[in-house]
This record gives C-alpha cells, structure tokens and sequence, in this order.
C-alpha cells in the first residue's frame, strides 16, 4: 500500500508512517515546513514539500497520483487563531479532497472529532469543532470512499491496543492515546466494510484488530 498523508509531521501522522514502515508499506507525507523532513524520514516516510493553504488541487493531485489511499490528518494547532482553524481543518481538507478525487483516488480516510455540532463556549475550539463539522460535510458529498474517524481528546500516553469504537450519530467520551488512533486509522485502512461510515474512538476495551 501507499499512503499520502496530509499532515505528515503531526503526531498522529509520525505514528502512522511507523506502524506502515514496520509492515512494508510506504507513506509519502505532505509537510509544509522543509525543517521537518528529518522527522519524517525518521519515522519511514517520504517527505514531500506542500503547504495545503497555498497549493491548488491540481498540484496536490501529482503527489497523489498512484496512491491507493489518502490520509487527511492535518491541523491548525493549538495556539492558531479562528481563521487557521478554518483554512486549515476546513480548506485543506476540501483541497486535500479534491486532489484526490482529480488524482482518482478514491479510498479517503479522514481524521475529525469528537463534539461535532457541539458548542463549548470556547471560541477557538468552537471554531475548530466548526471546520471539522465543515470538512466531514463537504467530504460526504465527493465521489469518493471514504471515512470519517473522530478520537476523543488526544493524549502521548503509551498505547493499550484497546479501544471504544462506535458508529455516529452514537458518541463517545473520553481520552485517547495518539499512538491506539494511529493503529484504528491503519486498520480502517484495510476494511472496505468501513465505507462512507463515521466512527467515533476513544480508549476501551476492544482490541483495535476487532474493533470493526
């Protein structure tokens, strides 16, 4: 399998293109920053330079020709303003999209949130909650096969294996460590029954082998 992932240098992203290189497969990682590219190499990933709110589809679309899934795992961050978290968390994924389907990929996994449609009073999460709920609707009308993972809140604690998975419109609560979601994303990866499905995780009981 090869994987582009947009969003290569975060941390979910790093854990995916390990747990791909363990097992023969490849990720090609679009990174904004050059500086990053060590990291990547690092965790088995081929780095590619591609800022997502400045490239145009069609450009993205050559880094994903040939590619049998594309990955959307990128964000603004914390500490980025309002309108980041709509460039990026909506924009990007919209183009990341696109590009896909230009490229004619079709099998597209896309990481989101828990809390969509959910307001918290705080104006940069509610922002952030706001283009993710933009970019799973704007994904949901593409010709595309794709699916949509929203892990609870991200913690860098040691993974367990174990996982609670459900399907929207259910929710889950909860914590989960980046290194278990990065272990879900691969094996969504590798179950066409997943298709055009919304999950939400966070830690459990389940093993991740058996959660779908």
């Amino acid at each position: 399998m090869r994987l582009v992932i947009a969003g290569g240098h975060g941390k979910i992203a790093l854990l995916v293109e390990r747990l791909l290189a363990a097992r023969g497969d490849s990720a090609t990682a679009l990174v904004r920053n050059p500086d990053h590219f060590a990291d990547v190499a690092d965790a088995g990933g081929v780095p590619v330079h591609c800022d997502l709110e400045a490239a145009d589809a069609a450009s993205v679309a050559e880094y994903l020709a040939g590619a049998d899934a594309a990955l959307f795992a990128a964000g603004a961050g914390a500490g980025s303003g309002t309108a980041r978290k709509d460039t990026v968390d909506r924009g990007a994924s919209a183009l990341f999209a696109q590009a896909a389907e230009l490229a004619g990929v079709r099998r597209f996994v896309q990481v989101s949130s828990t809390g969509i449609g959910r307001t918290t009073g705080d104006e940069a999460f509610d922002a952030y909650l706001r283009a993710k709920g933009a970019a799973e609707e704007d994904l949901r009308e593409r010709d595309l096969d794709w699916t949509v993972l929203r892990p609870g809140r991200l913690t860098d604690d040691e993974p367990t294996g174990r996982v609670e998975v459900v399907e929207a419109p259910a929710t889950v609560r909860g914590s989960v460590p980046r290194a278990d979601v990065a272990a879900v994303l691969v094996a969504l990866l590798d179950r066409p029954g997943t298709v055009r499905r919304t999950y939400e995780v966070v830690s459990g009981d389940t093993p991740v082998d058996e959660a779908f």
